[in-house]
């Protein structure tokens, strides 16, 4: 952990969920839960529940810049994780900026499909991701589908097409890739991360749940708040996927909507 007597500010661009399990809202929650001063800004606002997205409005990119001008005019930010972008436009306005006064680390976690397999971002908006944010990132975390949907190609389906795609992934730009394995079918969640010299698997038991809205966001924010905190990539990515395991397991106890619930992102406080 880093020796600074102060709490690391970090910041999450992405969209809202009203449901609180996903999107801004899991992000700030998830830096309050592991100890980092989350700030925001907001790139779209949905109308969506535990059960799917019945509609996406996309904040003004003007208005975007504003933000993030205004927040990053007053605020040092040790870290930023960038999710929902549904934009050329959007995506070049962040790059600006973050290019401008960058952070010590970019997370980008490419949210293009909701949990319900509602899709969040048409094909300019995947085009820009791929093309303008994944090279800004330092790391990029996509899932099964989303690093699909990142390369046109189809879902691998086990271990031996994960690594088989690594390559490709990072022929994308970032120097770092966490391809995430939950949507692999059994009883293992087995993530791989890969630099232009090493890979690291890390392995966990799934959890017996439905409550996984928001997974995706939760654990990018989680790597994020604690590399502001100074904890090297590999470190950083192994106490984020042991903290999310355990706000899986207590998510029992919260009771949020009829569909997928989220994550108990304060399982060590309530």
């Amino acid at each position: 952990m880093t020796t600074s007597p102060f709490i690391p500010n970090v910041l999450t661009i992405a969209g809202s969920d009203p449901s609180g399990g996903a999107g801004i809202q899991a992000d700030l929650k998830t830096f309050s839960a592991l100890g980092a001063y989350g700030t925001s800004v907001i790139t779209a606002l949905t109308a969506q529940n535990t059960q799917g997205v019945t509609g996406v409005h996309i904040v003004p990119t003007d208005f975007i810049a504003t933000q993030l001008d205004t927040l990053l005019d007053d605020v040092d930010i040790e870290a930023v994780k960038i999710g929902m972008v549904a934009s050329e436009e959007i995506a070049l306005v962040i790059r600006d900026a973050l290019q401008r006064r960058r952070p010590n680390w970019i997370v980008l976690d490419p949210v293009m499909v909701a949990k319900s397999g509602d899709k969040l971002v048409d094909e300019v908006g995947i085009r820009a991701v791929r093309e303008i944010l994944v090279p800004l990132a330092d790391l990029i975390t996509p899932n099964l589908p989303e690093a699909a949907v990142l390369l046109g190609g189809a879902v691998v389906q086990d271990v031996a097409g994960m690594e088989a795609l690594m390559p490709r992934l990072m022929t994308l730009g970032a120097p770092n890739v966490l391809l995430k394995g939950g949507h692999l079918r059994n009883d293992r969640c087995p993530d791989l991360l890969a630099s232009s010299h090493a890979m690291h698997w890390f392995d966990a038991t799934r959890v017996d749940t439905n409550n996984l809205h928001g997974t995706g966001c939760t654990l990018s924010s989680a790597i994020t708040a604690h590399l502001a905190h100074g904890l090297e990539l590999q470190e950083a990515v192994q106490q984020a996927k042991t903290w999310l395991g355990q706000a899986l397991s207590a998510s029992e106890r919260l009771r949020v909507g009829k569909g997928c619930g989220p994550a108990h992102h304060f399982h060590a406080w309530w």
